[in-house]
């Protein structure tokens, strides 16, 4: 941690800031978490200890909830899981998320005390809990936990003062870090990582931060590298710039990112993109045609409509009938599309949704179209090296190569690769995957201008040979990586 520092940041309070230049792309420091859980809903599909989405998982066989890739991930979870083990079998059940994550912090405080390493740089009681900022609502429901904590937490542990139950569960509730995937593409879980409790907000930040697994694949558990989250600069940064990253998405506007901090982390931004409100324009803009522009009522009633139908699209999403979701989405971009902009948020959501659930159909044509308009959208918008974008950028870039669009395919994916060099490293699963994109879709791209025919027809008769499977099944934006700490639900 020689690479930061802990100062007073004006209006902010505590901060981080470079104690040194940092580029694009370097890693300021990385830290383990104090403990990690899988959420509820993944119990049974997520590894307990290596966090990584597999299709068959072996069952612990004493407490029969947590579920390990193998014998190797169990024996490497052993430590943290041990007194869960015996305590979700006393108790009957495992307890939600929360309680089992409070737990696990505080068993490791007994164990390790306040300063669990030497890289630390804050203790978990100077953290922030903002219990006192809470609504009335949320405030009987974390009493909740804490009850049916109480009644979970074994009578043979160090038993802890209410005062303290309640800080470690406050420190949680909104400094909860949302755990990814090994490919970091879904929320599988949450954990608590102090020094990243330091790093503030900023709405246009200079830094991102992405869970790196480490390497739980080696039989002997003291060859094992630990799970670990990794700052990474976006940007050039001097010595003595504060550090930042953003804790909701930049695609929401002004006000929605200002409520959704309030409510959730208890303050009120004051970057220079909220105070500004620095292209809120764009994202409920309407598109100019030859210096055309169309009236605000009639950019107003397009906005209502797409909203409208987004709801009902969603619907039909969450019921499994894709093809009703592609005829609302086509119905109403047939209407939207000549009135609203191509950086509209509505807009881009409706392509967003229409791309994914077309690649799901295998109507690729369609869906390369629609991820396209949805990524130059992005690119209006989002920083240039945002994951968002890199993300769907490759998105995209896939589809266009299912279309046989090799030559936007080839470019949307190394568009793709340059940001996530610089948001996830070489390193990642992700960018290793991108990697080998780039490589196969360069190769096909020198094919295709060599002999377009003939490029055409060997790709025909590979997927003849070779019948593409369906798509994995679209999801709700909610379930992706968007949002950077955890909420209780």
């Amino acid at each position: 941690m020689e690479n930061v520092a802990i100062f007073e940041s004006p209006g902010k309070g505590r901060g981080l800031k470079a104690t040194k230049e940092f580029w694009a792309g370097d890693v300021i420091f990385a830290e383990p978490s104090v403990a990690a859980v899988v959420f509820d809903s993944l119990a049974d599909r997520i590894c307990h200890s290596c966090f990584r989405r597999q299709e068959k998982l072996q069952k612990c066989g004493q407490c029969k909830f947590a579920h390990y890739c193998d014998r190797t991930c169990q024996r490497a979870g052993w430590a943290e899981h041990k007194l869960e083990c015996s305590a979700i079998k006393t108790h009957g059940k495992a307890p939600n998320e929360n309680i089992r994550l409070g737990a696990r912090i505080l068993w490791r405080l007994d164990k390790d005390g306040s300063m669990m390493s030497d890289t630390q740089m804050v203790t978990l009681e100077e953290l922030e809990d903002h219990i006192a900022d809470m609504p009335e609502d949320d405030l009987k429901d974390f009493k909740v936990d804490i009850h049916n904590f109480l009644d979970y937490w074994p009578r043979s542990s160090k038993q802890h003062t209410i005062d303290d139950t309640f800080h470690i569960f406050g420190v949680i509730n909104c400094n909860g870090f949302t755990v990814s995937d090994q490919r970091g593409l879904q929320a599988v879980g949450v954990g608590l990582f102090p020094n990243l409790c330091m790093v503030n907000h900023n709405c246009w930040p200079n830094c991102t931060v992405i869970l790196n697994h480490g390497n739980q694949s080696a039989v002997n558990t003291m060859f094992h590298s630990q799970r670990r989250i990794e700052l990474r600069s976006l940007c050039k940064i001097e010595g003595g710039d504060e550090l930042t990253v953003s804790y909701v998405d930049f695609l929401n506007l002004t006000e929605e990112r200002q409520k959704l901090l309030k409510t959730q982390y208890f303050f009120d931004c004051t970057c220079e993109h909220c105070k500004d409100h620095v292209k809120d324009d764009l994202k409920l803009g309407g598109l100019e045609v030859d210096g055309v522009k169309p009236t605000e009522e009639q950019v107003k009633e397009a906005t209502d409509y797409c909203f409208e139908m987004m709801e009902k699209m969603e619907k039909a999403r969450l019921n499994g009938n894709y093809h009703e979701v592609v005829k609302i989405s086509k119905d109403c971009l047939e209407k939207t599309e000549p009135v609203l902009a191509d950086t509209h948020i509505y807009q881009l959501r409706m392509w967003s949704t229409l791309s994914e659930v077309q690649a799901y159909l295998q109507l690729f044509d369609d869906a390369a179209d629609n991820s396209r308009k949805m990524v130059e959208g992005y690119m209006k918008l989002y920083h240039p090296n945002n994951a968002a974008l890199g993300m769907a950028a490759m998105r995209s870039g896939v589809t266009h190569w299912q279309a046989g669009e090799i030559e936007v395919g080839h470019g949307m994916v190394c568009r793709a690769y340059a940001i996530l060099m610089v948001t996830h490293g070489p390193m990642h699963p992700i960018t290793k995957d991108l990697e080998a994109m780039r490589m196969q879709t360069e190769m096909e791209l020198r094919m295709f201008k060599q002999n377009e025919y003939v490029y055409h027809s060997m790709r025909e008769a590979a997927l003849k040979n070779k019948p593409m499977t369906m798509m994995q099944e679209p999801r709700n934006m909610e379930e992706g990586v968007k949002n950077l700490f955890h909420r209780r639900k």
